[in-house]
């Protein structure tokens, strides 16, 4: 089990800090990532707002949520930077395609660039999970908050990414975010001591569209 942290409350700096880092203008590219949701939508699988709804709530419930905000809490607890390094190769093969490999590996990598230049954090080339717990506990910010927006960012990003695939309008869109918003909240209670030895993944489906995506023929995302 990972040791615990300093504890970090949240400060009007600390909110601000972390609405940067998961606005869409933080440059991760996460925007053209859909985890798989792209060959969801072209098979039948999310065809509006409620598949979408309960789609999300499986991936963040029993998928990749829940497993990064686990990853994200052991990397803000690491007291080394080789504890940080275990965990980052655990996450990477925890990934259970190429593609979400990629994914995690291509925004992380980003993100570690971008807020080391910033920031002036002393961020390696990390998955993403991983980097922003690591950078959250270099920058001093509080880790259940982190991890409850990091969650909320994922969310936004796949509910935009639907908004291209499926008809599903922008009240109806936000909507979505916001109910599953305690989720998101609730996910980074449960997972706040990044005891790795929670780590599971049955969002089957999911993982399936992520591999099913990699030899889809039409496609607008990398994932």
């Amino acid at each position: 089990m990972a040791t615990a942290a300093p504890t970090a409350m949240p400060t009007d700096d600390a909110v601000l800090t972390l609405a940067h880092w998961f606005s869409p203008s933080y440059p991760i590219g996460s925007f053209s990532f859909s985890h798989g949701l792209e060959w969801a939508a072209q098979a039948g699988t999310v065809n509006n707002g409620a598949d979408l709804t309960d789609w999300l709530k499986d991936v963040l419930d029993d998928g990749a949520g829940r497993s990064d905000a686990l990853f994200l809490a052991a990397a803000y607890h690491a007291q080394s930077e080789d504890a940080v390094t275990l965990i980052d190769q655990t996450a990477r093969a925890f990934a259970p395609s190429s593609e979400r490999l990629a994914e995690t590996h291509k925004q992380g990598n980003a993100f570690c660039k971008i807020t080391q230049d910033v920031w002036g954090t002393e961020l390696p080339d990390l998955s993403y999970p991983v980097a922003v717990g690591r950078a959250a506990r270099l920058c001093g910010l509080p880790q259940k908050l982190a991890a409850a927006m990091y969650l909320q960012s994922f969310v936004a990003n796949l509910v935009a990414a639907a908004q291209r695939l499926c008809p599903i309008g922008q009240t109806e869109a936000q909507t979505i975010v916001r109910q599953l918003t305690p989720l998101c909240n609730q996910i980074a209670a449960d997972t706040i001591h990044g005891d790795l030895d929670q780590l599971s993944g049955t969002a089957f489906l999911a993982d399936i569209a992520s591999m099913k995506h990699e030899t889809q023929y039409s496609r607008i995302f990398q994932t």
